[in-house]
């Protein structure tokens, strides 16, 4: 048996912890208040990603919006844009995969919304386009990328960058990203 020094988990633990470590607790405080902004002017939080993305796009709401209510009794108007598989296969279907995420945002956007985007990559063409509508009119956007950032990390307003080259790495801190919002939101 390997000792647990020589283990495929003690290895990957490492490469997360020296991932966390190397993060700014700067930048994650902001891009906490941006969420804490919005939700306290009663203004949208809007999430979207692809794949792993958008099953952290839907964590996010779904802990943001029971947890922040329960806790501080105050309504949080969370969606994804994930939340309507109808909706986006039609899109998908009928229009374009790529205009999946702006054709939803051409209905619900309102200026000073908050539109979280994540993309491991940052090259989500999707993302990319639903950040730069979004920038058009009004919303405030926040982007969650990976690697070098890619595209997203030029047309996000705000950005919260884990400059890691491991995909798997990169939405596990994006995923802590969430936890935090629960838990400074509801001290």
């Amino acid at each position: 048996m390997k000792s647990m020094e020589d283990s495929f988990s003690a290895r990957y633990f490492a490469r997360l912890m020296f991932a966390v470590e190397a993060q700014d607790g700067g930048i994650y405080d902001h891009a906490i208040n941006l969420v804490r902004g919005a939700w306290l002017a009663g203004r949208q939080v809007i999430t979207l990603g692809n794949g792993g993305s958008a099953m952290t796009a839907l964590h996010f709401n779904a802990d943001w919006t029971k947890s922040l209510y329960l806790r501080k009794k105050r309504p949080f108007r969370g969606r994804s844009l994930l939340d309507n598989l109808g909706l986006v296969t039609a899109y998908a279907n009928d229009v374009s995969y790529q205009d999946v995420f702006v054709a939803q945002l051409r209905n619900i956007l309102e200026p000073g919304d908050l539109v979280i985007a994540i993309s491991g990559s940052g090259n989500s063409q999707n993302v990319i386009d639903a950040v730069e509508y979004s920038n058009r009119n009004g919303a405030v956007t926040l982007g969650l990328s990976g690697f070098d950032g890619g595209k997203l990390k030029k047309v996000a307003q705000h950005n919260l960058w884990v400059d890691v080259h491991d995909m798997q790495i990169v939405e596990d801190i994006h995923s802590v990203f969430g936890h935090l919002v629960v838990q400074a939101l509801c001290e």
